[in-house]
């Protein structure tokens, strides 16, 4: 049965995976093992070559993962997917991969802390250079930042941690019209709430860390192609000149555009970075984002709604000066909102309190079922002072340009009651504010 003809829910619990092809396990196996028997010297041959595809380590392949990374290849439309160690490596990997050797990634500020320091500290000593539009909404921003040695697009499909929207569609024909990618991180919406491929993107990235498993037991990231792009267009030499390891029964090198196909992208990051840089995932691991995986809908559909409900309530609080999330009243990414996210616009979002530093360290202390720590897509709901903690790398100049002022709050709304939820947030406004007015009395 082929995975075009089957939905959404019935590929998140079945795709990639045939319980004959291991021993008629209902659930995928975990394969706990270093290493792969190679058979005979001439198979260890076809494998080494990449004549013949099978197993040989699990650093650059494994079963379990091999059922992840097809699973979540069905659900985003992509013709093929890698998984690695972390969202961080499945960024660090796509952008070295389309840059390597030099030239530049125009992105935004509006992305996660880590990302933008990694930005500032990581690539330039690896000649590549990053660039960035001041104004993710402003299109000629976006057209006129491209120069001749620019290899990507890169942003957030909603973006981290104030869930601004990128008008996909339109960054990827500027993007084409240049004949470079855009790469988006989907890691917010997952692909229930989006499928970044349909509206043009050309690779697309998760920390599947976050919603994807949703449960913060494990570290995964994946990295998705299209399977459209034309690597061969002349700007992505690595990609076209003849590599020793995929040469042919004849001993000719072959490209690796000549010996994957549309596949091209994801198996140069397999055999170069995932091989030699490591940030391999553990196949228990994948089998917790896999186990995670088959409840997505039914746990995103909860979270969105529990969301619009904590929105409406911080809306009516006198203590708050503003939430920043597309389903807020006068958010101005309303129109892009339901074209691309009519199912909801994510589960995290940002707000400002009205308060001093330390009414707001109270504020988040006050709280009890919201946790504080730093993640997001969670089961449980979470609660973090992103200046302080995940985008305290920047500097005061650089939260300003990626609109992070001092008094935001980010809340990643989970799986518990809604009103078990507000009626922690209304104990947090007490110990706030209520200490605040008896100070001044």
């Amino acid at each position: 049965m082929a995975f075009s003809d089957l939905g959404f829910d019935t590929l998140k619990v079945r795709a990639g995976y045939d319980p004959k092809e291991h021993n008629y396990s209902v659930a995928v196996p975990v394969y706990q093992t270093a290493s792969f028997d190679l058979g005979d010297t001439d198979r260890a041959a076809r494998l080494f070559s990449f004549s013949e595809f099978g197993y040989l380590y699990t650093r650059v392949g494994n079963p379990t993962v091999d059922v992840l990374e097809k699973r979540v290849a069905a659900l985003d439309g992509a013709a093929s997917a890698i998984a690695v160690g972390s969202g961080m490596a499945a960024v660090t990997y796509s952008l070295f991969n389309v840059a390597e050797g030099g030239g530049r990634i125009l992105t935004t500020a509006q992305v996660y802390g880590g990302t933008f320091d990694s930005f500032k500290k990581i690539y330039p000593n690896f000649n590549i250079e990053i660039d960035q539009v001041e104004d993710i909404d402003d299109l000629e921003q976006w057209r006129s930042k491209i120069r001749p040695d620019t290899k990507a697009l890169f942003v957030e499909s909603i973006s981290n941690p104030n869930a601004a929207i990128a008008d996909l569609e339109a960054l990827a024909a500027i993007a084409h019209e240049h004949d470079i990618p855009l790469i988006v991180d989907n890691t917010f919406a997952t692909p229930y709430l989006l499928n970044p491929i349909k509206y043009g993107a050309d690779i697309v990235i998760y920390s599947a860390t976050k919603a994807l498993n949703g449960h913060g037991n494990a570290i995964a990231g994946l990295v998705l192609e299209s399977g459209r792009f034309n690597w061969g267009n002349g700007k992505f030499p690595q990609f076209t000149a003849p590599v020793y390891m995929l040469r042919d029964a004849q001993g000719r090198g072959r490209s690796f555009i000549e010996a994957f196909g549309n596949a091209a992208f994801t198996t140069r990051i397999r055999i170069n970075y995932l091989a030699y840089f490591g940030a391999a995932l553990g196949p228990f691991d994948a089998y917790l984002a896999l186990l995670g995986l088959e409840t997505l809908s039914e746990r995103v559909q909860k979270q969105v709604s529990n969301t619009e409900k904590i929105i409406r309530y911080l809306e009516a609080k006198k203590e708050v000066a503003w939430v920043l999330h597309p389903h807020a009243k006068d958010s101005k990414y309303g129109k892009l909102a339901q074209k691309y996210f009519p199912k909801g616009a994510g589960s995290v979002f940002t707000f400002g309190l009205r308060a001093s530093e330390e009414q707001i360290k109270t504020f988040i202390d006050s709280a009890k079922i919201f946790s504080y720590h730093a993640n997001v897509g969670d089961a449980r709901s979470l609660i973090i002072n992103a200046p302080k903690t995940t985008h305290g790398e920047l500097t005061a100049d650089e939260q300003l340009l990626a609109k992070i002022s001092p008094e935001t709050i980010r809340l990643s709304i989970g799986l518990e009651d809604a009103k078990d939820l507000i009626e922690d947030l209304e104990r947090a406004f007490a110990g706030a504010f209520q200490s605040s007015s008896e100070e001044v009395a």
